[in-house]
């Protein structure tokens, strides 16, 4: 067969053929050849797999590459359609999402390297199920354009019911990347942080299923598609409030405490709030209206009565004005009105803690938030109420398993006239629950936080970063107060108005305004989350009913060529 012409005939079976023209001489190919080409990134699955971890790890802040989303995700689609079998996809697809978390989300491990590591390795397994669902989806020969419209879906779905249980992460959802570029995201103040999300991989879908099948069409709509959402962006600019509200004089106290030692690294908890107070007295002025004081400021769990909070108020008293404050809270039940899971004094009396924000008004009485957003394991023990219940004989005190009490109500503050709620650290990564304090009626959003377990790390410049989308999402003025950094101002735009740094003491003062006129996505909230979860159902469903099935596409062997 020296002179005579070969060519390939290739299939979807185990062991393609060559023929030759002159003579029907069959030879079998090895298992392993399918396509006879040379070397190229875009037929090797570890190339990818080790290429879009770093691509999106770069799109989050510091790096601020976002655009890397995309290209990132077209390989994870070739990842998945190249592998035979979905267990070859997670042999490629965990490592990639795997060091995804790890590159991002490295610093979970500076306050718990047991807890960081679980985590890391638990959110990339969920992360699977969306990839070979969309694979699944892929596969099923439906018009490319829909399937990547339920692509999108799966996605923003995934996303979206990681924000509503018991084992949310929602740091890297996709829409958080953006946080730095406010100027291509302000559509948001429509769609919320998962419009992002969604534009994100209907964009990269669209690009992948072009480079698979060239089509005009599809081309065409991935092109729209890429730069539309950014035009809405200006489009969206006008609806920012013509006219600024009511000014409100916040005083931010970074004390920088240290995290890691009692009482923030001094002798007392008198000696804790001395400093509190002193510095508050100093940055504060007469018309100033509330003072901030950051999450887990008094570094103990209180009672509302002591004498360590009726200093504050003596001190509010005095100053007339208000004090937001984040401190550990102790509320005891009577035994016929208690919560789920409690704990149990040696006495007898059920109780629980709470990560709390208590806030002082001259003359009045102190009101209460209880963190409604805790962080799993760290702060709470995941499903645990669904553990006591069916712990039938009570061989285990779930009360002392559970940590923190959940707080359930969007409580908000009255400062003179306006209103805010006091998110507390994690409280302000969940797009969904700051909707319902807006939906309260709070005007300006208030946030206190400790990021000191992280260390100096990409942690705490991410958490600053993720409550500029929240600014934008409601077009409502920011005021954030961090233990150790960063503290800092935000205003509707989601530009950074004051910023302090890292591992500083600090305290400044700054006016802000109230915003009485609501977004769309302040009086819709997740609706693209809901929406997805619908799209995604009937993606899901037409997987069962393909217009034509894979093993009929003459074309699929050049395709995963």
């Amino acid at each position: 067969m020296n002179n005579q012409k070969i060519y390939a005939i290739f299939s979807v079976q185990k062991n393609p053929v060559l023929k030759s023209e002159s003579d029907n001489h069959t030879i079998t190919l090895d298992q392993n050849i399918v396509c006879m080409k040379t070397f190229r990134f875009w037929d090797h699955p570890w190339a990818m797999a080790l290429t879009a971890p770093i691509l999106l790890a770069l799109s989050f802040p510091p790096f601020d590459a976002s655009i890397l989303q995309i290209p990132a995700f077209v390989l994870l689609f070739r990842i998945s359609m190249i592998s035979e079998t979905k267990r070859e996809v997670i042999l490629y697809a965990y490592p990639a999402f795997v060091l995804w978390n790890l590159f991002s989300t490295y610093w979970l491990m500076m306050a718990t390297v047991a807890g960081g590591v679980a985590a890391i390795l638990a959110n990339a397994a969920i992360m699977l199920v969306p990839l070979l669902l969309i694979r699944s989806l892929f596969r099923t020969g439906i018009n490319p354009i829909l399937a990547s419209v339920f692509a999108a879906s799966i996605w923003v779905s995934y996303e979206f019911l990681h924000h509503n249980w018991d084992l949310s992460w929602p740091w890297l959802t996709l829409g958080n990347g953006w946080s730095n570029l406010t100027g291509a995201v302000q559509y948001i103040s429509f769609t919320g942080v998962f419009g992002i999300s969604f534009w994100v991989v209907f964009s990269a879908a669209l690009f992948y299923n072009y480079l698979i099948k060239p089509s005009k069409q599809v081309l065409t709509a991935g092109v729209l598609a890429f730069f539309l959402f950014p035009v809405l962006s200006v489009v969206s600019m006008t609806t920012m409030p013509d006219k600024q509200g009511e000014p409100v004089e916040v005083v931010i106290i970074q004390p920088n405490s240290d995290s890691y030692q009692r009482f923030g690294g001094l002798s007392s908890l008198d000696a804790l709030l001395d400093k509190l107070l002193q510095m508050s007295d100093e940055a504060r002025t007469e018309q100033t209206d509330i003072i901030i004081w950051p999450e887990n400021a008094v570094d103990s769990s209180l009672p509302l009565d002591n004498v360590y909070f009726n200093r504050i108020r003596d001190s509010v008293n005095v100053w007339n004005t208000n004090l937001l404050t984040g401190t550990g809270f102790v509320e005891f039940y009577p035994e016929d009105d208690s919560p789920e899971v409690v704990r149990e004094t040696q006495t007898g009396r059920f109780y629980n803690v709470y990560n709390a924000a208590l806030f002082f008004q001259p003359g009045k009485e102190t009101e209460i938030y209880r963190k409604g957003r805790l962080v799993p394991v760290v702060e709470r023990f995941p499903f645990v109420e669904f553990f006591q219940r069916i712990d039938r004989f009570g061989w285990f005190d779930w009360g002392s398993f559970a940590g923190y009490g959940l707080g359930t109500t969007a409580d908000i503050f009255h400062v003179n006239n306006p209103k805010t709620p006091a998110l507390i650290c994690y409280d302000s990564v969940f797009s969904g629950w700051v909707n319902e304090f807006v939906n309260e009626g709070a005007n300006f959003l208030t946030i206190i936080t400790n990021d000191g377990w992280w260390g100096d790390s990409h942690g705490h410049i991410q958490h600053f970063a993720f409550a500029r989308l929240r600014a934008i999402e409601h077009r409502m003025w920011i005021a954030r107060s961090a233990n150790n950094g960063i503290s800092g101002i935000i205003s509707p735009d989601g530009k950074v108005q004051v910023e302090t740094e890292y591992w500083t003491e600090d305290a400044f003062d700054f006016t802000i305004y109230t915003n009485e006129q609501s977004t769309f996505y302040s009086r819709h909230g997740n609706w693209p989350g809901y929406l997805s979860v619908l799209l995604a159902i009937i993606g899901i469903f037409m997987m069962y009913f393909p217009k034509k099935s894979k093993k009929d596409n003459p074309k699929l062997a050049q395709e995963f060529c």
